[in-house]
C-alpha cells in the first residue's frame, strides 16, 4: 500500500497512474530519470479506497507499512521526523488519477512544534523563516485537518500585520510571528476544544486522515461531476521531504509551464515569489514574478530551471506543470503534470509539436478531448464593436475567449441565477477565487479577479473549464460586502451586482456594457488538426438543421449533410402557426387540404432555400413528429386571441384541445400515426419536397432529398407511409429527375427488433435516441431530471443515458438493429440523430458497431468530427 518514490521503476505508465494517483507517479517518474526530487513515499489509491470500505479507517497493514518508509526516509535524509537536532519535515498531498487542481487537501511543514522550530532556526541562520513555517503549519492543519475556519486565522494575521504597520507577510519579525503562533494555538483550543498536536507523527497521522477524507469533500465531489471523473478511484497520498522557500531571499518558490497555457506559444512561462511557499503563488495573496525575473535574482538557479523546461518536455512528449522550490539557492521539483491549457493553446500545442517531431498526427489528433473544441465554436468580442469601446480596468489574460453578462460577486448566486434561467449570463467577480467557487465558475459566463497570477486558481481552473478569465485585475477594488467593485484610475467608477460587463480573455481587457459578440471559424492550426482528423475517421458526420442558416454554419463546420431536419420548426413562425392552427380546426378534408395549400409554399421556399445551402450533400427531412396540441394555445388569453383571429368560437378551441389530450403525449398520436389518420399532411409534405428539389435542380444546384418516417414500430406503417411519398413522386413526375431516398427513424423498441423486415422497404435507418432511450430505459424524457442525476451519483447508470448512450442496454438494442437490417438489407445506411450525436462516448460507440454517420447540432460538427477520428485511431 505503500511505495518509495524511488521503488517505482517506469511510473509514467496507465496502471501506476491508477494506482499512485498522477503525482505520485511522476514524482517516482521524474526520480528515476535524476531530477532533484526531495525524497518520499506514496500511499496508493487502493489503501484510500479501502480507507472508505473500513469506515474511514486504515486498513489493516498500512501504519506499520506507513513507518517502515517513513523509517526508509529519515535513513536516506538523515533527518528525523520530530528530532532536536536534525529534525525532518513532511509535505503531505492528495494526488488523484487525474489532475483536479484545488479541489483536495494538502499539509505543508508538518512535523513542527516548539521544539522542532528551534532546531529549524540554528540549522537555517534564520529565526524568522522558521517560525514563518511554524505558523504557516498551524493555519493549514487547523483549517485543513481541524475543520477551523481559514479566514479566522486570516483575520488574526491581517490585525497583527495593521498593528505591526506591515504591508506584506514577509515584513513581520521573528517577535511578531511568535506572537502569532501562540494566537494561533489558543484559536486552535477555543475553536477545537483540543489543543493543537505537538506529537509528529499523530500529525502525520491526522494529516493523511484530511487527504484521504478530502476525496469526497463537497468542491471534489462537484469537479469530479463537471468533468465526468470517476467517484470510486480514491486519491493516492503523497508524504514527501520538505524542502523551505521561505528562509529569506536566496530562497523561492513557483510555478512553471513549458509552454504557454493560454495561447500555447512555444516560450519559457510561469511565476514565483522570493521568501515564499507553495500556496502563495496559487492563492494570489502577492502578485507573482515572471519567471524570466528570476535571471536576474538567481541567475544559477534559472540556469538549471531552463535545462528541466527542456528534458521535461522532451521526456514527457507534452507540455507540462511543473512546481518547483529554491531552498538556498539549491532548486527542486515538487511535481509535475500534463498541463491543464485552454483548448486554443491545445490545439496550437498538438500542430507545433508534430510539425517539431515529437509527436506524430495521430498522437497530436488524440492530444485533443473533443469536448473542449466546444470552447473553439463560441464567440469572440467583434473587433470592430470593441474599437468603439474604452476599457476600464486590465488585469492579465488568464484564459481566452469572452465573456458578457451580469455581475455578481459570490459562487452561490451564479450558480442560483443560472439554475433558476440556464439562459442567464453572469460574471463572477471575485478578489480572488477559492476551491469553494468551483461551482458558481462553472455557472458563469466567465471570471474576473482583482488578485493573482496566471498560475492562480481562478486561471488554471478557468483554463481547465474553458471559460473566458481576466485574473489579477489590481485596477479594480471588490467589496463582496456591498456587492460592488469599483476602479478608482477612472474617477471611482462603481460596479454593482446586476450590471453588465464585457471581458475579452485574450487581451485582460474589461468593458461595462455590453459588448457584440461574433462568430468563430475553422483556420489556422484548427483548420490544420481538422484535416488529420477528417483522414482518419471512418464515420460521416452531418448536421442537425433547419434553417439554411443553420444549415451554412454547419457546412462551415465540416458537415457532411444533414442528418436530420424537423419540419415541425418549420411551422411556429406566426404567419404559418395560423395556417396550421386552421388545419387542426378543420371539419373535413376540404378544409384541411385548403389549410395545407396555405402551408405548402413556405415549406417548400424553407426546403429550397437547404437545398441550396447544401449544394449536393444529402438531407434527411424528418416529416411532421410532434402530437397537434402543441401546435394550439393554452392559455384562456391566447385562446380568445386566436378564436377572433382566425374567426371561430373559443369553445370550438377548447373543444379540440379536449379531444386532443392525451395522458401521456410521447406515446400518443404523434410521428407516422398523424399520416395514418391524416394522410394529406404527408402529401403536401413530399410535395413541398419534391417541388423544392425541381426549382433547386432547375437553378443549378443538386438536391438530395432523403424523406424520414418518424416513430414507427410496424414495418406495414412504413410501407403505408412510403405508398403515399411514392405516389406524389409520379404525381409530379419526380422520378427521372430527381433521385430520392425514403427511410425511417428508429425510436420504437419494436422497429428496432424487427429492423429485418424493415430493412427489406426502407432505404437507410437513423437511431432517434432520445425517444429510443425514454422507451427503452422506460424514462420520460420530461420527467426523469428529477432523479437521475442521484442514479449517476449512486452509480446506477455510469451517465445520464439521455446525455450519453446507455451502451450496455440503449446500445444492445441498437447492436439488434444493426445486425438484423444488414442481413436482409447489407448496404442500407443506418446512422444517429439528436444530441447523443455530438457527445464523444457516444459517437465512438457508434464507430464501434459500425453505423454509417451521425448527425448533431451545426456546433458540434467539429467535436463529433474529432470523436470519430480518434474512434478510429483507438480501434
Amino acid at each position: 500500500m505503500v511505495y518509495m518514490f524511488d521503488e517505482v521503476k517506469g511510473g509514467n505508465t496507465p496502471e501506476n497512474i491508477i494506482l499512485l494517483g498522477n503525482k505520485g507517479a511522476q514524482l517516482s517518474e521524474m526520480t528515476g530519470i535524476g531530477l532533484p526530487v526531495p525524497p518520499g513515499f506514496t500511499i496508493t489509491t487502493k489503501a484510500c479506497v479501502a480507507f472508505y470500505e473500513e469506515g474511514k479507517k486504515w486498513p489493516a497493514g498500512l501504519e506499520s507499512q506507513v513507518k517502515k518508509e517513513l523509517s526508509k526516509l529519515e535513513e536516506n535524509t538523515g533527518k528525523k521526523l520530530g528530532g532536536s537536532q536534525n529534525p525532518l519535515f513532511l509535505s503531505v498531498r492528495s494526488g488523484s488519477y487525474v489532475s483536479m487542481p484545488g479541489m483536495m487537501d494538502t499539509v505543508l511543514n508538518l512535523g513542527m512544534n516548539d521544539q522542532s522550530v528551534l532546531a529549524l532556526a540554528k540549522m537555517t541562520d534564520n529565526e524568522r523563516g522558521a517560525w514563518d513555517s511554524y505558523r504557516r503549519f498551524i493555519q493549514m492543519f487547523g483549517d485543513v485537518v481541524m475543520g477551523i475556519e481559514h479566514s479566522k486565522f486570516e483575520e488574526m494575521l491581517d490585525k497583527l500585520k495593521e498593528n505591526c504597520g506591515a504591508k506584506y507577510d514577509t515584513d513581520l519579525t521573528a517577535e511578531n510571528l511568535k506572537d502569532l503562533v501562540e494566537d494561533y494555538k489558543k484559536l486552535v483550543h477555543s475553536e477545537n476544544g483540543k489543543s493543537f498536536p505537538d506529537e509528529p507523527w499523530e500529525q502525520l497521522k491526522m494529516s493523511i486522515d484530511a487527504v484521504f477524507g478530502s476525496w469526497n469533500n463537497n468542491r471534489a465531489i462537484k469537479y469530479r461531476k463537471i468533468h465526468k471523473l470517476r467517484n470510486d478511484a480514491g486519491t493516492g497520498v503523497n508524504v514527501q521531504s520538505m524542502v523551505f522557500g521561505n528562509l529569506g531571499n536566496d530562497c523561492a518558490t513557483g510555478v512553471g509551464f513549458t509552454r504557454n497555457p493560454s495561447n500555447g506559444d512555444k516560450e519559457h512561462y510561469g511565476e514565483y515569489l522570493i521568501n515564499a511557499q507553495g500556496e502563495d503563488v496559487v492563492a494570489g495573496i502577492r502578485t507573482p514574478k515572471h519567471i524570466d525575473d528570476l535571471k536576474k535574482e538567481m541567475p544559477k538557479a534559472y540556469e538549471e530551471l531552463v535545462k528541466i523546461y527542456g528534458l521535461l518536455e522532451k521526456h514527457y512528449r507534452d507540455m507540462q506543470d511543473f512546481e518547483f522550490t529554491i531552498e538556498k539557492g539549491k532548486l527542486f521539483i515538487l511535481q509535475t503534470r500534463s498541463g491543464k491549457r485552454t483548448v486554443h493553446a491545445a490545439v496550437k500545442i498538438a500542430v507545433d509539436m508534430e510539425r517539431e517531431g515529437i509527436i506524430d498526427k495521430k498522437k497530436a489528433v488524440m492530444r485533443i478531448k473533443p469536448e473542449q473544441l466546444d470552447q473553439l465554436l463560441h464567440k469572440q468580442l467583434d473587433p470592430v464593436a470593441k474599437e468603439k469601446e474604452e476599457p476600464v480596468a486590465k488585469g492579465l489574460p488568464a484564459s481566452p475567449g469572452a465573456a458578457v453578462g451580469k455581475v455578481v460577486f459570490t459562487a452561490e448566486e451564479a450558480a442560483r441565477m443560472v439554475d433558476e434561467n440556464p439562459d442567464e449570463k453572469v460574471v463572477l467577480v471575485r478578489t480572488e477565487t477559492s476551491p469553494e467557487d468551483i461551482e458558481g465558475m462553472h455557472a458563469a459566463e466567465g471570471i474576473l479577479t482583482a488578485r493573482g497570477g496566471m498560475t492562480s486558481h481562478a486561471a488554471v481552473v478557468a483554463r481547465g473549464m474553458g471559460k473566458c478569465c481576466v485574473a489579477g485585475c489590481d485596477d479594480i477594488v471588490v467589496s463582496e460586502s456591498e456587492r460592488s467593485f469599483k476602479i478608482p484610475s477612472k474617477n471611482n467608477i462603481i460596479i454593482r451586482e446586476g450590471e453588465c460587463i464585457s471581458l475579452d480573455g485574450s487581451t485582460g481587457e474589461v468593458f461595462v456594457g455590453k459588448i457584440d459578440l461574433i462568430e468563430p471559424e475553422i483556420s489556422g492550426e484548427f483548420g490544420r488538426l481538422m484535416e488529420w482528423v477528417d483522414g482518419f475517421k471512418k464515420l460521416k458526420v452531418k448536421a442537425n438543421a433547419d434553417t439554411p442558416h443553420d444549415a451554412s454554419i454547419a457546412r462551415k463546420f465540416g458537415a457532411e449533410g444533414i442528418g436530420l431536419c424537423r419540419t415541425e420548426h418549420m411551422f411556429f413562425k406566426p404567419e404559418r402557426i395560423m395556417a396550421m392552427r386552421e388545419m387542426i380546426l378543420a371539419d373535413n378534408l376540404d378544409g384541411r387540404k385548403r389549410a395545407l395549400d396555405k402551408i405548402l409554399p413556405y415549406q417548400k421556399e424553407d426546403f429550397r432555400g437547404l437545398f441550396k445551402v447544401m449544394g449536393g450533400l444529402p438531407i434527411i427531412i424528418r416529416l411532421l413528429d410532434p402530437p397537434l396540441h402543441e401546435f394550439l394555445p393554452s392559455e384562456d388569453r391566447d385562446i380568445t386571441e386566436v378564436a377572433e383571429s382566425m374567426g371561430v368560437s373559443p369553445e370550438k378551441i377548447r373543444d379540440t384541445i379536449k379531444n386532443l389530450h392525451e395522458l401521456n403525449p410521447m406515446l400518443g398520436f404523434r410521428g407516422c400515426r398523424l399520416t395514418v389518420k391524416y394522410p394529406e399532411i404527408t402529401e403536401m409534405q413530399a410535395r413541398a419536397i419534391f417541388e423544392a428539389a425541381l426549382e433547386a435542380k432547375e437553378e443549378g444546384h443538386d438536391p438530395k432529398p432523403e424523406i424520414e418516417v418518424p416513430l414507427i414500430g410496424n414495418v406495414r406503417e412504413f410501407s403505408l407511409v412510403r405508398k403515399i411519398i411514392d405516389g406524389v413522386a409520379e404525381d409530379i413526375g419526380i422520378r427521372d429527375k430527381i433521385k430520392y431516398k425514403v427511410g425511417t427513424m428508429i425510436e420504437v423498441p419494436r422497429a428496432a427488433l424487427t429492423a429485418d423486415e424493415i430493412a427489406k422497404e426502407a432505404d437507410f435507418m437513423s437511431f432517434g435516441t432520445n425517444d429510443l432511450t425514454q422507451m427503452g430505459c422506460g424514462f420520460s424524457r420530461d420527467d426523469s431530471g428529477k432523479f437521475l442525476g442521484l442514479y449517476v451519483e449512486k452509480g446506477l447508470y455510469e451517465m445520464d443515458p439521455f446525455q450519453s448512450i446507455d451502451q450496455e442496454g440503449v446500445g444492445k438494442l441498437m447492436r439488434i438493429c444493426i445486425d438484423n437490417a444488414r442481413k436482409t438489407n447489407p448496404k442500407i445506411e443506418i446512422g444517429i440523430c439528436g444530441e447523443h450525436g455530438g457527445e464523444p462516448e457516444s459517437v465512438k460507440f457508434c464507430h464501434k458497431i459500425g453505423l454509417n454517420d451521425v448527425s448533431c447540432s451545426p456546433f458540434r460538427v467539429p467535436i463529433a468530427r474529432l470523436a470519430a477520428a480518434q474512434a478510429a485511431i483507438e480501434q
